[in-house]
């Protein structure tokens, strides 16, 4: 058999039943509206989406907490609250801007790039309701020709020396390149060594003009200079930066962090547009990060502001380097994709860097930064073909999630909801957001949160209205008199009282709260217990506790009633067939008994005759109870020991079935009782288990024949139809046996005859072999015999 068994876990609260080795764990979490214990709609609609609030005046019963008006909707329902009365109110989304995606060229018309549109849509607003989230799709679509600005920043230390060589000429080569992917393309160039302080540099006069040995003219050391502001002039790229010299440092790390933050935060000196915005970092070293800055007396943060003067940077002996988490900021804020081109030495370094920020690459520089252009290409067809969404930072209470629908139908969750990868120019994907909030954050004030993609300057404005109240809320009545004179506000259909005003109407002060005259309201018949033990007196009336299970409660004027301490069938409150009010079963219709499990329905009692327990017993609960001892079973049909029914209905199965037996004569007038249903083979006959028949009978007639029937006690008789009687012999088949066995005999006798002969001659002619080689014969020449071939000799022949 198999064991059941049903414990609880209190500390997880989760409910198992156990059964062999199978178990089946059941979380039991319980109802967040009622354990919200919300004293206004306002707080019971924070509690949860599945909250509503019962605005029904007369909907709480005598002892029932006005929190009991906070529940999940069917609950309200269930205790009678109409549909009508329950406050609910809903999350909407409205989409306010909702411009059509373009690309670059419009009915033959360049657009500027501020009328390019590649984010749908652009703006919205959200109505949320606590624990509701409200979901929409964004629509992104790579738009064909549009604009770049691409930064070129590189370190000029003297192990760079070579690679300036190679890039004096990048800004036609590049250009000519870029023209493949963009028309509207443009190209700046800055540059870096490190702090203009000890012990980055020399400090020393000589050192000052040139860092490095005598015999190489290189540059004063700088932090950062921006050599050309942002240019469609490719020719003025190369005339600028070949009159580029170099400089040199002591430390191998570079300052390359504070130009960075210099290139990123001065749009205006950098000449950046909202474009596609392209920062290629080119070293052969590390960096120095926020910290280090104290080597050289150096302790103020950076302030991630711009300070150029006459495009050099001004303040790097007094601001410390950034940090990796500043520059990702920085970087993100103005829509800029770094590009990291760095010899292989390096490329572990700038591998962990780039991971911590988000829309960047790494490509490995030659030596002599002759491989710079294929870099950039491939670089920028990386970045570019991946799609990530970033929002900005979120109200306290608030969380955002997103689902990606990317190219060939795949769909990702998490963070991988956040991007798409492998997006071509005019490909469209979609992104599935849903924005959920807890509580009422901001005390209910709007908020506006910024999605947008990486690396592009279109974003998505949403503006955030948070549900705090209900609309019956606008509808209060102050100092009303239904809350005990004015001392409260009817506000929902319950009284939210005037401060220091307690109590379900308001009726009492908090400092009267405690006193002997209020508690003896409070015992039932004058006893000792307060509120029956199950509940708290609040004013002199008793407010019930609340059961951890949300369905289980006390009520009545002194607590004294539940709905959950009934008697029980079968494990089940009231049987299954009831409701418990006030300790008592109220049975549902056709059921009595203390447990609501006596069934006042007869149609199990029924036995096939259509008579109530076969007439042979009473129906009780809806099971009969035999009064006749020889009779059993659910209907009292079955009778073990009456005698023999089988030989009983013998003579009038015959007759009726055959037309044979001793009743013949008179069958038609004693063997009329039962119905006949005539069967043509035995095995098409009921089976002695199967219902409603009983028994099977087997009996003989006066000829020696078998016959076979099987009676019911609804009195249907079906029997076989027909008579299994013996039978003569068979003359034929006896003969035809006969004879066959005669000459399979003598075919057998010939067959084995046969066998012998042929082992004799065997015999035989072995003996014979053997003698043929055993005799002796003498060897001569027969006196008469004579050749068959004649010589003759020519008398003339001389032999030559």
């Amino acid at each position: 058999s198999v064991t059941e068994v049903l414990f609880w876990m209190l500390s997880n609260s989760i409910v198992c039943l156990m059964m062999d080795v199978f178990v089946v764990c059941v979380c039991a979490d319980g109802n967040e509206c009622t354990k919200a214990s919300a004293q206004s709609c306002g707080e019971c609609i924070q509690a949860g989406e599945k909250c509503g609030w019962c605005t029904d005046e007369d909907f709480l019963k005598q002892g029932e907490q006005k929190s009991t008006r906070c529940d999940e909707i069917e609950a309200l329902i269930t205790k009678g609250c109409s549909k009508a009365s329950i406050e609910d109110p809903r999350g909407t989304v409205t989409v306010n801007k909702n411009q059509a995606l373009t690309d670059r060229t419009k009915d033959g018309v360049k657009l500027k790039p501020d009328q390019i549109t590649q984010i749908q849509p652009q703006k919205l607003t959200l109505d949320l309701r606590s624990g509701e989230a409200q979901t929409f799709n964004l629509t992104f679509k790579r738009a064909e020709d549009y604009p770049i600005d691409l930064y070129y920043l590189m370190d000029l230390s003297y192990s760079m020396k070579d690679d300036l060589e190679n890039v004096k000429n990048l800004g036609t080569d590049l250009m000519f390149e870029m023209q493949k992917i963009t028309s509207d393309f443009r190209i700046g160039f800055g540059s870096f060594v490190e702090k203009t302080v000890m012990p980055y540099i020399s400090t020393t006069p000589a050192k000052l003009l040139n860092p490095c040995t005598s015999d190489q003219n290189c540059t004063s050391p700088f932090s950062y200079k921006n050599v050309l502001s942002l240019t469609a002039d490719g020719s003025q790229f190369n005339n600028l930066v070949s009159k580029q010299q170099i400089s040199g440092n002591l430390d191998s790390p570079e300052g390359g962090f504070d130009a960075i933050m210099q290139v990123t935060v001065c749009a205006n000196q950098i000449g950046w547009r909202n474009v596609t915005r392209l920062l290629v970092f080119s070293t052969d070293a590390g960096f120095h990060f926020a910290g280090d800055g104290k080597l050289g007396g150096i302790v103020l943060p950076n302030d991630g502001k711009c300070h150029l003067q006459e495009n050099m940077y001004t303040m790097s002996h007094y601001y410390d380097y950034p940090s990796i988490a500043h520059l990702v900021q920085k970087l993100s804020e103005n829509n800029i994709q770094t590009i990291f081109a760095v010899t292989e030495e390096f490329q572990p370094v700038y591998q962990e860097l780039k991971n911590l920020i988000p829309k960047s690459a790494v490509g490995t520089l030659s030596s002599d930064s002759g491989n710079v252009i294929k870099l950039i290409i491939d670089a920028y067809n990386s970045l570019s073909s991946e799609i990530i969404l970033e929002n900005s930072r979120l109200p306290e209470g608030v969380s955002i999630s997103y689902i990606s629908h990317c190219k060939n139908g795949v769909s990702e969750k998490g963070e991988n909801g956040r991007k798409c990868s492998n997006i071509s120019i005019g490909d469209q994907v979609t992104f599935e957001v849903a924005v959920t909030a807890k509580g009422c954050p901001s005390n209910g004030k709007s908020e506006t949160i910024k999605i947008k993609p990486l690396g592009f300057t279109e974003e998505v404005e949403i503006v955030l209205n948070f549900i705090c109240e209900c609309e019956c809320h606008e509808d209060g009545i102050p100092n009303s008199p239904a809350c005990h004179f004015g001392n409260g506000t009817l506000e929902c259909g319950a009284c939210r009282c005037n401060e220091g005003r307690i109590g379900r109407v308001c009726e009492c002060s908090k400092d009267e709260v405690r006193t002997e005259d209020l508690d003896a309201n409070c015992r039932m018949d004058n006893g000792t217990d307060i509120c029956s033990n199950n509940g708290d007196c609040v004013c002199g009336t008793c407010e019930c506790k609340k059961r951890d299970n949300p369905e289980e409660r006390y009520s009545g004027k002194f607590c004294e009633c539940d709905n959950f301490n009934c008697d029980r069938s079968n494990n089940k409150l009231c049987g299954g067939h009831g409701r418990c009010e006030c300790r008592k079963c109220i049975c549902d219709a056709n059921y009595t008994g203390s447990a609501c499990d006596c069934s006042l329905d007869t149609s199990t009692c029924l036995a096939s005759n259509k008579q109530i327990c076969n007439g042979r017993g009473i129906c009780e609960c809806g099971v009969c109870k035999c009064t006749d001892s020889k009779f059993q079973g659910p209907t009292c049909e079955i009778c073990p020991t009456c005698p023999g029914v089988c030989t009983e209905h013998k003579d009038c199965v015959q007759c009726r079935a055959f037309g044979t037996g001793d009743k013949k004569d008179t069958c038609e007038k004693e063997c009329s009782y039962f119905n006949l249903i005539i069967k043509k083979k035995k095995e098409e006959l009921p089976q002695p288990n199967d219902q409603p028949y009983i028994n099977h009978c087997k009996e003989r007639d006066a000829n020696d024949c078998w016959f076979f029937f099987t009676y019911a006690t609804k009195n249907d008789v079906p029997p076989s139809g027909k008579k299994k009687c013996p039978s003569g012999p068979d003359i034929i088949p006896i003969v035809a046996g006969v004879v066959a066995g005669i000459v399979l005999i003598g075919l057998a006798l010939l067959i084995i005859w046969k066998l012998l002969m042929i082992i004799h001659d065997r015999r035989e002619f072995a003996k014979f072999e053997k003698e043929k080689m055993n005799a002796k014969w003498d060897a001569g020449e027969n006196p008469i015999y004579k050749s068959a071939v004649t010589t003759v000799v020519n008398p003339k022949y001389e032999g030559k």
